[in-house]
């Protein structure tokens, strides 16, 4: 599984996950705080569909974390003031980095985690879709 979408499914699903992770990666290896979480800003770029190019739409609080395991840096970076979930991510980060052999036992956990997030989202649109109205009905 691929970094981006790994960091998704811990950011969005819930985060007993990432803690649990985290917990079991600190009971067997040794990991040292390189940058203990701390607030920053970071600048939202997003692409504007008419010309197809990229802006910067504002700044986003983030918090930020940096440990390292095995001499493998890892790095975790969560919008808002979440330290806690920063570090997590930061963990499990250079966890996968170092290639420790618990990581291989996750992926079948964060597959779980991405099918209770999708459903999560149906269930939200299917909700939302009741409240939408149909104007071509409408005779005139």
């Amino acid at each position: 599984m691929k970094r981006r979408r790994r960091t998704e499914i811990l950011i969005q699903g819930d985060s007993h996950v990432a803690k649990e992770f985290a917990a079991s990666i600190l009971e067997q290896y040794p990991c040292n705080e390189i940058i203990s979480p701390r607030y920053g800003l970071t600048m939202l770029k997003i692409r504007e569909s008419a010309k197809n190019s990229l802006f910067y739409l504002g700044e986003v609080l983030v918090t930020e974390a940096k440990v390292e395991i095995n001499q493998q840096i890892g790095i975790g970076i969560v919008a808002g003031m979440k330290d806690e979930l920063a570090k997590h991510l930061a963990i499990i980060d250079a966890a996968y980095k170092a290639k420790l052999p618990i990581t291989n036992e996750w992926e079948i956990r964060l597959l779980e985690e991405e099918q209770s997030i999708l459903k999560k989202k149906v269930k939200k649109q299917a909700a939302l879709m009741e409240t939408k109205v149909n104007f071509e009905t409408m005779d005139i």
